[in-house]
């Protein structure tokens, strides 16, 4: 088949008429402001999870009062999105494989948006909790999907180049972060509702604002069609050459030679994976669903790739554990420092100030003991000190992950995480004995920046497992990936008060013990081409 396909003519003036393959076809569209906006709002779907999950450690400080938050509940609250993520990423990620891939993200995003929205008039723990898991269970649909649905429109050479630029808006998103919340959380307007009977305050707003990118690219997408692969995958040839067609007219301005080719041709395929999509798209079965993305599943874990499983998915949770569960209390942490220094304290420990800002538990004996948190000072604003250090961390995680991309040939992968997983654990351990806060605050810093191994661990999975597994190995190896988070969440949220030593102790560890699990990835000594796979991932 492949020797009746002719080389794409470079003449303007002759169109091509005879049948080509999908990616030629994608080819001939050429790079334009189709593939920018597409491109765009693929990346700015990317810093709408990094919002949605990230920007509640902003609104943890400022609500406690509101919500009447303990430690502990903030440890669940900033932890309860990744749970919503972790349980619906397999569903999103099988249906958009089975029924397309606009199909799961358009709906999702909105849905994702509207529960945004019903957080920001909660009124207690309890609600608030339920909408922003309700919130992360929607966004993981878009966070599922978007890699394969941008990568579709282009050919293989330049999906890549692609995804990379989608990445980059997402780094962009994540240095706008901490400019968003300061802007607006740091106002002092409030206005009463008393059909709701709550105070809407700034930090109210800010959930808002941190959910209109998801709503904003659910409209744009409207705008786009399915991807073409997906279309041509499932037979809708005719549908596919008009979506090259569209694309075409936008990349030229309607000013080049009308494309002309008659057919698609078919591209090789196994006739049990054929049958499987099939059978996939038209059984509507809830049980066969599952049965599925069991069979898709259960190869991970047996023979030969059980090791490799098991080392991703440890690696993946340690990363996880420390790079957003300590993530989620950075800002309270260094909002009470400033408390502390406001008031003249110029030597001590991290772990002194927490202890000399906690809340006091007052006991309420009205028919028994209840225990209810109530800080001594209730905070309207964060310090600029936290907006000034997380914008300094995003942006060394925006420059880091380029360095990484430019090194990591030469370097290769083992010697990149072994430095990474070591610097940062002793750097977490040490932040125990330091009383310079401003010196604790950098190893702080430092101790986040973990997360750069999460892309060079994406590209140790991606050639480890065959292509059927791959896409299900990376799912999962994320899957656990952001069950860390919310473990890492949760015991900071327990022990801070109480233990916070504890907290950077086993921070530091873990990092070590991953650092020393690197060295038993199958094949991790060998550099190949692939490295060029790490880019900017989702945190």
């Amino acid at each position: 088949m492949a020797e009746t396909i002719e080389k794409l003519p470079e003449s303007k003036d002759v169109p091509y008429q005879r049948p080509v393959k999908l990616d030629d076809a994608l080819l001939m569209t050429k790079f334009g402001i189709y593939n920018l906006v597409l491109i765009t709002i693929s990346g700015t779907i990317l810093a709408a999870v990094l919002l949605e999950t990230l920007g509640i450690s902003y609104v943890l400080p400022v609500a406690e009062c509101d919500l009447l938050l303990t430690t502990k509940e903030k440890g669940v609250l900033s932890a309860i999105s990744f749970a919503g993520i972790i349980s619906s990423s397999h569903l999103w990620g099988f249906l958009a494989d089975t029924r397309g891939r606009k199909t799961v993200i358009v709906p999702t995003l909105f849905l994702a948006f509207a529960s945004t929205v019903v957080s920001s008039f909660t009124t207690n723990f309890w609600l608030i909790t339920v909408m922003r898991f309700l919130t992360g269970f929607f966004i993981s649909g878009s966070s599922a999907t978007i890699y394969a649905y941008l990568g579709e429109f282009h050919a293989k050479r330049n999906s890549s180049r692609a995804i990379m630029g989608a990445s980059f808006v997402f780094g962009v998103g994540c240095i706008l972060l901490p400019l968003i919340a300061w802007s607006v959380i740091n106002q002092e307007w409030e206005f009463n509702l008393p059909l709701l009977n709550i105070v809407y305050r700034p930090w109210r707003l800010f959930l808002v604002v941190c959910g209109l990118p998801s709503l904003v690219c659910a409209l744009a997408l409207l705008q786009f069609p399915e991807s073409p692969k997906f279309l041509f995958s499932r037979g809708h040839e005719q549908e596919t050459i008009a979506i090259v067609h569209k694309m075409y007219r936008w990349n030229t301005g309607g000013k080049g030679p009308k494309l002309t080719f008659t057919a698609l041709l078919q591209e090789t395929e196994a006739q049990q994976t054929k049958v499987h999509r099939e059978e996939a798209a038209n059984n509507k079965s809830s049980l066969w669903l599952l049965k599925q993305m069991w069979h898709q599943t259960a190869p991970l874990f047996m023979g030969p790739y059980l090791k490799r499983t098991t080392i991703i998915c440890v690696l993946q949770f340690g990363i996880y554990l420390t790079s957003n569960g300590m993530y989620m209390f950075f800002p309270d942490i260094l909002n009470r420092i400033a408390e502390l220094e406001d008031r003249g304290v110029e030597r001590i420990t991290v772990c002194n100030a927490v202890y000399a800002t906690r809340v006091n538990i007052l006991q309420l004996e009205e028919g028994g003991s209840n225990a209810t948190a109530l800080p001594e000072v209730c905070h309207q604003k964060l310090d600029i000190s936290a907006y000034e250090h997380s914008f300094v961390l995003e942006t060394i995680y925006a420059l880091g992950f380029a360095v990484i991309g430019l090194i990591v040939n030469a370097v290769g992968r083992l010697p990149i995480l072994v430095f990474i997983f070591g610097f940062c654990g002793l750097c977490g351990i040490l932040i125990v004995f330091i009383d310079l806060p401003l010196l604790a605050i950098w190893f702080y810093l430092i101790l986040l920046t973990c997360g750069f191994c999460i892309s060079v661990v994406n590209a140790c999975t991606v050639d480890l497992f065959p292509t059927n597994l791959r896409a299900m190995a990376v799912c999962i190896s994320l899957m656990f990936g952001r069950l860390g988070s919310v473990v890492g969440a949760n015991i900071v949220g327990i022990l801070l008060d109480s233990h916070c030593e504890l907290t950077f102790w086993i921070s530091g560890v873990s990092l070590i013990g991953c650092g020393v699990l690197s060295f038993f990835i199958p094949n991790i000594y060998k550099r190949n081409a692939s490295d060029d796979r790490i880019s900017i991932s989702s945190r």
